[in-house]
């Protein structure tokens, strides 16, 4: 089978494939990133779904203490809507530099995240489940672990005086694993896959 290029197409012609109208698909079937059966992400996009050009759903689902480390997208925008649980989101405003934080507390409660915006959440409770809307089907993330780990250590010296020695150490934990998305970050045995 042959996705879809991305994009919103006008004549739903990707409605329909093989003759049988695409509409139906389990997120539970494709799982993204797994930390452990608590901490997980599902994702429903144009790739399992054909009929679902121009957005994609994210399901996230943590335990107490856990957080979806800060990133960004780079070409999406992203609602976040509570299920269960209860959550904090930290945006920080590029036009002031200040942090905003939202409580949810109740489903329902939601949050916008415009894109470019760096942003974390951080799950207040046990069993915090959150839908993440995006409006791209092939949106993209920059982790912040991936960021930190990937800038040669002579340029957190030359930029904010930090000892390198000091700051390979700190990073040590995190580098040759990859992006850390659901943190603390898991011992090297735990099961990880890469965010679009």
């Amino acid at each position: 089978m042959t996705s879809p290029v991305s994009g919103y197409i006008t004549d739903n012609r990707n409605l329909v494939e093989g003759g049988k109208p695409n509409f139906f698909y389990n997120i539970e079937d494709n799982l993204l990133f797994e930390r452990d059966p608590e901490n997980l992400i599902y994702l429903l996009s144009s790739q399992q779904m054909p009929a679902m050009i121009g957005g994609s759903l994210g399901d996230l689902r943590m335990s107490k203490g856990s957080i979806r480390e800060p990133h960004w997208h780079t070409n999406a925008w992203e609602l976040v809507y509570l299920v269960s649980g209860s959550a904090t989101v930290g945006i920080l405003n590029p036009n002031d530099d200040k942090l905003l934080k939202y409580k949810l507390k109740k489903a329902g409660e939601t949050v916008f995240i415009p894109m470019g915006y760096w942003h974390y959440i951080s799950a207040e409770s046990d069993n915090t489940q959150l839908l993440l809307f995006f409006n791209n089907d092939r949106f993209q993330t920059q982790d912040g672990s991936t960021m930190l780990t990937e800038t040669p250590l002579e340029v957190y010296e030359q930029s904010y005086n930090i000892d390198p020695k000091k700051m390979k150490e700190a990073l040590k934990p995190l580098k040759g694993q990859g992006a850390v998305v659901i943190g603390p970050p898991p011992p090297l045995s735990q099961k990880r896959r890469s965010w679009i």
